[in-house]
């Protein structure tokens, strides 16, 4: 038989993926590798989507998606960006995750390069690789609060780079960029001619400081935001994301979508439609609950006096696990043997983060202050 794709054969292999499957093999384990929400899709929304297969809204829709959701997104982010957002600027896709590939796919040539954020979520170096790309990573330096400065990222630019991809609030470190890091992080963009590849998905859970959006400074159509409606309504099996954009790129994109998956679930869409155009009490209950855990989760690490990293948004913490002089994965995996506690390994997250672990606050309170304790625990029980 002919060789098959050196390219997938050669994708990292995802951390975060390895304990979700070991840990299904240990029934009263506590999971806190997933980045999920533990919060049940509203039921309004569940309603508009039984409303739609009733009324047999079941056939292909047009391929950026059906108007009445861009509409409804063009009226949303113009309003929370302050510009002037167009339903010709908007693609849905079948998941944020579907809309970062497909923006990839457009921007790049085999050989260019993209920078991505270390810690970062691993899946960005596996689509830049899919793509015949070549992912740089950039470090976001634990003692700055994982927010990377100007020497971080400039030197690693060279004639090939394509591209730079930001994520504020940030997965895997919660990490909320200052207005002076997204300036500075465009102004790069600008002087060396890049993309901004703006991941925006947890654009919602901000604890303190504000969120900027890359978008709402944007001026000559460089900068791609990605978001979804995922984490922010509880609907990470519906799988509806979108990409806003210039409407050259998003016109490639489409054009990508065709042979890629034609166009999102109909259906999904209406729910994601009725999710946007609802009533928002959702969105800030499911916030205000996020912080309780993250304050709750950080009461026990001080309690435990075991290192971790305050996050500002985002519902992920990352704990300091250097002091028992082990891989992440081999504690990940040994934590969940012994302890049956699931956490993810920093090392799937970039170089920078191997001494390291995320925690998901996106699991019920109890479990997740207990699930705590029991690594904290297990730290001191390897420390030294």
């Amino acid at each position: 038989m002919k060789e098959l794709s050196r390219i997938v054969k050669n994708l990292p292999q995802s951390g975060i993926r390895k304990l979700q499957e070991a840990a299904r093999e240990i029934p009263d384990a506590i999971r806190l590798e997933t980045g999920e929400p533990d919060f049940k899709t509203p039921d309004y929304i569940c309603e508009a989507a039984a409303r739609a297969m009733d009324e047999g809204f079941t056939k292909y829709t047009s391929v950026p998606g059906i108007q009445s959701l861009r509409n409804a997104l063009a009226e949303d982010f113009s309003e929370r960006l302050g510009i002037d957002v167009n339903t010709g600027q908007i693609v849905v896709t079948a998941g944020a995750t579907m809309a970062l590939d497909i923006v990839l796919g457009c921007l790049g040539n085999p050989g260019d390069e993209v920078l991505i954020p270390d810690p970062g979520w691993p899946v960005y170096t596996m689509q830049v690789m899919s793509n015949s790309l070549k992912p740089v990573p950039y470090i976001m330096p634990a003692d700055k609060g994982f927010e990377p400065g100007r020497e971080n990222i400039e030197p690693l630019i060279t004639e090939k780079t394509k591209a730079i991809v930001v994520n504020t609030p940030s997965n895997p470190t919660g990490a909320v960029f200052h207005e002076e890091t997204i300036r500075m992080i465009l102004d790069l963009a600008r002087k060396y001619d890049l993309y901004v590849i703006s991941d925006e998905v947890y654009d919602y859970l901000i604890y303190e400081g504000k969120h900027i959006s890359l978008k709402s400074l944007d001026q000559d159509g460089r900068v791609i935001l990605i978001s979804g409606v995922s984490k922010k309504y509880a609907m990470t099996g519906w799988r509806i994301g979108y990409a806003i954009a210039s409407e050259e790129i998003i016109s490639l994109m489409k054009q990508l979508m065709v042979p890629m998956i034609g166009n999102a679930t109909a259906v999904a869409q209406k729910a994601a439609e009725a999710a946007i155009t609802g009533p928002q009490d959702f969105v800030e209950i499911s916030r205000r609950d996020y912080k309780k855990r993250r304050d709750a989760a950080a009461a026990v690490f001080g309690e435990e006096n075991v290192d971790f990293y305050f996050p500002h948004g985002a519902f992920y913490m990352m704990a300091d696990i250097s002091c028992c002089r082990m891989d992440s994965e081999k504690f990940a995996l040994k934590l969940l043997a012994d302890e049956h506690v699931a956490v993810a390994p920093g090392g799937t997250f970039g170089e920078s983060s191997r001494q390291m672990v995320r925690i998901s606050c996106g699991t019920e309170m109890t479990a997740l202050c207990e699930g705590i304790r029991r690594m904290c625990r297990y730290i001191k029980k390897y420390s030294g």
